[in-house]
Formats: C-alpha cells, sequence, structure tokens
C-alpha cells in the first residue's frame, strides 16, 4: 500500500500563539529539540517560526517573527509528493493540514528519509501488487522488475505508449524508489492518436439531432 503523509508525520506538535513571547518560543524550540514550531490560533495554522526566523527578525512575540503563509500538505499526499515538495521549495519540513486549514501534523526530511529504507524486495512488492495489479490491472508478469538499492528497472512491452509512461510514473511515486529505469516497449504508438468521428463525417448539432 502507497504509504502516505499521516504515516509518517509527527502527530503530537508542539505549537505556539500569535502572542506568545519571542523568548517562550526560542526556549521551547531549545527544550524540545526542535528547528521550528507552527504559529496557531482558534482559526487554524498562521505561520511557523524557524530558528532562522529567530536569528533574522526582530519582533516581541510569536506573529512579529513568524514565516507566512507556509507551505503545507495534506495528510493524504504521498511520501513521495512530500519529498518532492520540501526540495522544490527547499523547507526542512512541512506542516500537515486538514480541509479546513487545522494544524493535525508535521513531517519533517527525518520522517520521509525513514520511508527510504525499505528493502529492494518490499518496493518490487509494490510495484507488482499495487502499480501494476491493483491500479492498472496489468498482469504483472508483463514486467520485470529489478530493483537494486532502491534503483528500478522496468523492462517488458505493454500495450500502449501511453501506459508505459503511467507505469513508470507510478512507480517514481512507491516509497522507497531513488530512480527509475524505464526500459519498457510498446505496440501501439497512440501519443497521436485522434478519437473523433472521420474525416468528412456528417456533424449534426443538439437541436439537429432531437429534430431527427
Amino acid at each position: 500500500m502507497k504509504l502516505t503523509v499521516q504515516d509518517v508525520m509527527t502527530r503530537a506538535v508542539v505549537t505556539v500563539g500569535p502572542e506568545t513571547p519571542f523568548k517562550e518560543v526560542a526556549e521551547l524550540l531549545e527544550g524540545y529539540h526542535i528547528s521550528a514550531v507552527p504559529v496557531v490560533d482558534s482559526e487554524g495554522l498562521l505561520g511557523i517560526v524557524s530558528e532562522a526566523d529567530l536569528l533574522d527578525r526582530r519582533g516581541e512575540t510569536a506573529a512579529d517573527v513568524m514565516s507566512h503563509p507556509v507551505q503545507t500538505i495534506r495528510p493524504s499526499a504521498s511520501v513521495a509528493e512530500a519529498a518532492r515538495l520540501m526540495h522544490r521549495r527547499r523547507v526542512k519540513r512541512l506542516p500537515v493540514t486538514n480541509t479546513d486549514g487545522q494544524l493535525v501534523g508535521i513531517v519533517s526530511r527525518a520522517d520521509v528519509v525513514m520511508s527510504f529504507l525499505r528493502s529492494d524486495l518490499a518496493i518490487a512488492s509494490e510495484i507488482r501488487e499495487e502499480v501494476l495489479r491493483a491500479t492498472l490491472a496489468v498482469d504483472p508478469n508483463d514486467v520485470q522488475v529489478q530493483v537494486d538499492e532502491g534503483v528500478v528497472t522496468l523492462k517488458g512491452r505493454l500495450e500502449t505508449r501511453s501506459l508505459v509512461k503511467i507505469v513508470a510514473r507510478l512507480t517514481e511515486a512507491v516509497p522507497g524508489v531513488v530512480a527509475v529505469h524505464d526500459e519498457l516497449t510498446f505496440r501501439l504508438d497512440d501519443h497521436d492518436l485522434k478519437v473523433g468521428p472521420p474525416e468528412g463525417s456528417l456533424h449534426l448539432s443538439a437541436q439537429e439531432r432531437e429534430g431527427t
């Protein structure tokens, strides 16, 4: 089963309010051995205060020094998505919020790294059973899945070019996958395939069809 953010996130999150004094925020970071703390109120997540914020900014309260708006992620997002988002945004952690904007956890780089410690056997099994069989209804015997230190090589022949791309993309999202070498081939190149009425055929409007 695909690993999601809610599977690896920290649920008991240390938080502060917008009026929490600067010194108290610093003491919390030191006391809990954490590098950042979310700022919340009754409406939800307002911002986040990191060690860098305390060093770079001056203010009396958490609201004065917090970074905002904050990049967040949903609990249902995949761990791979969280990893890509942290890399793209160059952040070390992502607050996890529900659809109401309420903080439900926090996921860090360390949490994501733990997901990459899966065995090659477990990774290969998920690709065959979850990606190929369950998600795409592809016979796992049609695809050779080789995993070496998290690097996946896919070989075999599938029906269409588009299906090959989908298999490769979903494989990349499997927790623990470091890279994918796509050596799959296809029987039909459906890349430029157009679906519609034959050229020169008669096109009727909805009104014309109703009148027939």
